[in-house]
């Protein structure tokens, strides 16, 4: 039934102007609005919305995720830029200094946009 549907992604934001702001110079991203949303488009044809919602509540997961060949220099480069990564010190989820958690799992570092929902840059395991 959607094997030919072009299916996007999209989360809400409490600040448009920010996200834009954000998403288009922080992150370098091809970013457009119309009527008060936005749409991030990706490498490879993906898209993704952010809409305006006034109760806006940070996602508690990741919503995107960005692979990079090389944790390391994407979080020295978002660093910067102005970026600040997350640290986590759970039994199950650790992170090092930097923010990057190394060996459980891809190696990844998570982010957040100026709405508080939570992105991350990771190296892809190989198939």
């Amino acid at each position: 039934m959607f094997e030919n549907s072009r299916a996007f992604s999209g989360f809400s934001s409490d600040d448009i102007p920010k996200a834009k702001q954000f998403y288009g110079e922080t992150l370098g991203l091809d970013v457009s609005e119309s009527h008060g949303i936005l749409t991030l488009r990706l490498s490879g044809g993906g898209q993704v919305v952010i809409y305006p919602k006034p109760n806006h509540e940070p996602a508690t997961f990741t919503v995107l995720n960005f692979p990079v060949d090389d944790v390391d220099a994407a979080v020295d480069e978002l660093g910067r830029r102005g970026v600040r990564f997350e640290h986590y010190d759970r039994p199950d989820l650790k992170t090092d200094e930097r923010g990057i958690m190394r060996g459980n799992g891809p190696t990844i570092a998570w982010f957040k946009d100026p709405a508080g929902n939570i992105l991350s840059v990771l190296e892809p395991t190989p198939m």
